[in-house]
């Protein structure tokens, strides 16, 4: 069995550690993977699989091994840490060589040099579910306290994961109602010039605006920034 560098305990520290503001998304799922592998005993590669709707992915990995063997369950649509990912349960392979449920999948695992592997559900946020997938390269390599273990670190990970996809989602939409109050800024600013050159309303001004984009095949904010800028131009001459 492959022994741990880092404790269980450390492992857990660290990741409660991580400030949500400091890392995105994506490194909180590849350092769970890390510190994962790290610490559950037997763990030769670790990946986490995110699943939404009918999409599944490897959203971090340690190795290719894992990716490869999450990979072939996505495209077949069975395995491990789909049903994992389904049920939130632990769905424990002690040995590829006698595995029925997936065999197809054990005897590739086989020639990758796994011989049994752990699959824990984590419920993340919403409509994302995921598993962690800790991959052995002997038969039996997460014996009851490993699996205890892994199944540790599994829950407090989807917490960590959970805050860290609802901040996420948080950032993206403060930043995406920034960019719509810019957008909408700059339109008004140009809708002001139409309207000063024109003598028109600011329906006719947003209008003309339209129809410079659709002419153009740009969008109505960057039309509406060439007219600022142009403007801003002129006055300093």
């Amino acid at each position: 069995m492959m022994r741990p560098t880092v404790d269980h305990v450390d492992a857990l520290a660290e990741l409660g550690r991580v400030r949500l503001d400091e890392i995105s998304l994506d490194d909180m799922l590849r350092r769970i993977a890390e510190l994962a592998n790290r610490s559950v005993p037997g763990a030769m590669e670790v990946s986490v699989t995110l699943v939404r709707g009918r999409d599944s992915w490897t959203a971090a990995f340690t190795g290719d091994v894992a990716r490869e063997l999450d990979e072939w369950q996505y495209e077949q649509h069975r395995g491990p840490c789909l049903d994992a990912s389904a049920s939130g349960d632990t769905v424990s392979v002690p040995d590829m060589a006698a595995e029925r449920r997936w065999p197809a999948w054990a005897a590739k695992a086989r020639t990758v040099g796994v011989g049994s592997s752990l699959s824990i559900g984590l419920p993340i946020q919403g409509s994302v579910v995921g598993g962690l997938n800790v991959y052995g390269d002997s038969t039996n390599a997460f014996d009851p306290p490993s699996i205890a273990s892994a199944e540790g670190f599994a829950a407090y990970a989807a917490v960590a994961l959970a805050n860290a996809h609802l901040y996420d989602t948080a950032a993206t939409l403060a930043a995406q109602m920034q960019e719509a109050m810019r957008n909408r800024a700059v339109i008004e600013q140009a809708k002001g010039i139409i309207m000063g050159d024109r003598r028109c309303s600011p329906e006719e001004a947003f209008a003309l605006l339209s129809k410079i984009s659709q002419d153009t095949n740009r969008k109505v904010r960057d039309v509406a920034e060439a007219l600022v800028a142009r403007a801003v131009r002129h006055t300093r001459v």
